[in-house]
């Protein structure tokens, strides 16, 4: 399978797990809105908690992949790096920038 339609399939996988993902981050959000307690207990559980900061860190890398390669997309919408060769570069670049973010996060997560 071509280098651009495997970036383009896990777009659209980095699209889905950022849905799902949200229900945890509205519940954390719901329980460090709750109460100063609640807060409390919000930032314990994402500071101590291993399952918390892998979720964090996995929506955080969804998130710099899907934007990366949204902005990559838009910018094929707009014209360029239609050709093959091309493609395949630009697919190579939003590859190496999603992945330097998401080493970024996970040293800003752990």
């Amino acid at each position: 399978m071509p280098l651009v339609s495997v970036t383009s399939i896990l777009h659209r996988i980095s699209g889905i797990a950022l849905f799902f993902g949200a229900v945890f981050m509205m519940y954390a959000l719901g329980l460090s809105l709750e109460s100063a307690a609640g807060f409390q207990e919000t930032v314990t559980m994402f500071e101590e908690s291993f399952f918390a900061k892998l979720i964090a860190w996995l929506l955080l890398s969804a998130l710099a992949y899907h934007s990366v390669v949204g902005v990559k997309h838009l910018i094929m919408d707009a014209g360029h790096f239609e050709e093959l060769e091309s493609g395949i570069l630009a697919a190579k670049a939003a590859l190496g920038v999603s992945g330097f973010l998401i080493l970024l996060a996970g040293i800003w997560v752990w």
